[in-house]
């Protein structure tokens, strides 16, 4: 009996970021920020790969963490500027300006468990940004406390960015990301799948919700019955299984424009049939013809097909197409359409949708790549007249 199985949170991460760089490190829940963010702290150890960094790192992961509740907020102060590699004499001479930053007035001397979360907070902060650091990474520090003391941490920290520090933040905050950051990175899955200016990964990571809130929608429709199909046909060759799968393999109902899907049925047969054909067709909301083939046309299935058989086919299919709701139909039958014998014309099967990717703004049913050009001309000056 196995007692654990091994997950890898993150896998194949690669990036380097200049001195003096902002980075903003984006991604859904469960996507690897966090461990991403221990691992160049030094708090968790990579099972493989190498982190090569340079200069002194303040991290602000996990605020007021390892304050002890019956110690007063000095004492935790010294503790955890001692923590960070500072010496009890570099954290004496930073007291003035820890007590004046978190502004908790008497209660520095008072025991960090007759503290509010806030109060706790501000200390935490305010210890570990006393002294600047080469490296200041934060995660999601910025979501907690009221917006006075927000505000104060996003001026401390441009005063460090002002000064040369390296900035890796982390949140889900977009607005927070755009002022402070000048590159932002996306995680997915425990990967890096997007490296660019704010806007543009920002615009991916929206993307990537849309798909989420859809697919969850479309598959919790399909659970409570919610798909309207007609089936028919003879039923010597029937369709046992069917799935619509993103570029990964796996179950999904949304898809960004572009994005590669595959069509995976399985058929089973009840008698003898001699080279079926399978076909897909894609329709739009109003029941439009979008796109449709079938494997005559693609690459004939030759050979006799019994009882004892199964037939597995796969469409790969770049959804070219515009933003929107769609259906998916399958069938199998003989010949080079339905129109002789239809075996299982399976309508209506499974619904999906389209939702915006990185591609430029459209109008249409269909994404067409297009290449521009422009170029600035001088004026061509008027001719003269003898």
């Amino acid at each position: 009996m196995a007692w654990h199985e091994a997950f890898w949170a993150l896998r194949g991460v690669t990036f380097s970021i200049a001195a003096a760089e902002s980075v903003g490190i984006i991604g859904l829940n469960g996507a690897g920020k966090t461990t991403l963010l221990k691992i160049l702290t030094g708090t968790t150890q990579a099972t493989e790969g190498e982190v090569e960094i340079a200069g002194r790192v303040a991290a602000l992961l996990e605020l007021g963490l390892g304050f002890h509740p019956d110690f007063t907020g000095r004492q935790n102060a010294f503790m955890a500027g001692q923590l960070m590699g500072l010496s009890s004499r570099e954290v004496a001479g930073l007291m003035p300006e820890i007590e004046a930053f978190a502004e908790i007035g008497r209660y520095i001397d008072q025991p960090i468990r007759t503290y509010s979360t806030g109060m706790a907070v501000r200390l935490a902060f305010s210890v570990a940004t006393a002294a600047r650091p080469e490296i200041l990474i934060v995660d999601e520090a910025l979501s907690v406390g009221d917006a006075y003391f927000q505000h104060k941490c996003i001026g401390r920290i441009r005063e460090f960015q002002e000064a040369g520090t390296t900035i890796l933040f982390v949140s889900h905050d977009p607005t927070a990301v755009k002022t402070l950051c000048g590159r932002a990175l996306l995680l997915e899955a425990g990967r890096l799948i997007h490296d660019g200016a704010p806007d543009q990964v920002l615009d991916y990571y929206n993307a990537l919700i849309a798909k989420r809130e859809a697919n969850h929608r479309i598959f919790k429709a399909e659970a409570d019955g919610g798909r309207i199909t007609l089936r028919s046909g003879t039923f010597e060759a029937r369709i046992a299984d069917i799935d619509l799968l993103d570029a990964a393999g796996r179950p999904a109902r949304a898809f960004s424009v572009g994005e590669r899907a595959r069509a995976r049925a399985r058929v089973e047969f009840s008698s003898g049939v001699t080279a079926p054909t399978a076909g897909i067709l894609i329709r739009d909301r109003l029941g439009n013809d979008v796109f449709g083939t079938n494997s005559f046309h693609m690459a004939p299935i030759q050979g006799a097909y019994g009882p004892d058989d199964e037939l597995f086919v796969e469409f790969d299919v770049d959804l070219n197409i515009g933003v929107g709701e769609y259906t998916l139909t399958v069938a199998v039958h003989s010949d080079a359409t339905h129109a002789v014998t239809t075996y299982d014309w399976w309508d209506k099967v499974i619904a999906f949708q389209i939702v915006p990717g990185l591609e430029p703004y459209f109008v249409g049913a269909a994404w067409l790549p297009v290449r521009l050009h422009v170029e600035r001309r001088p004026r061509a000056a008027p001719a003269e007249y003898a």
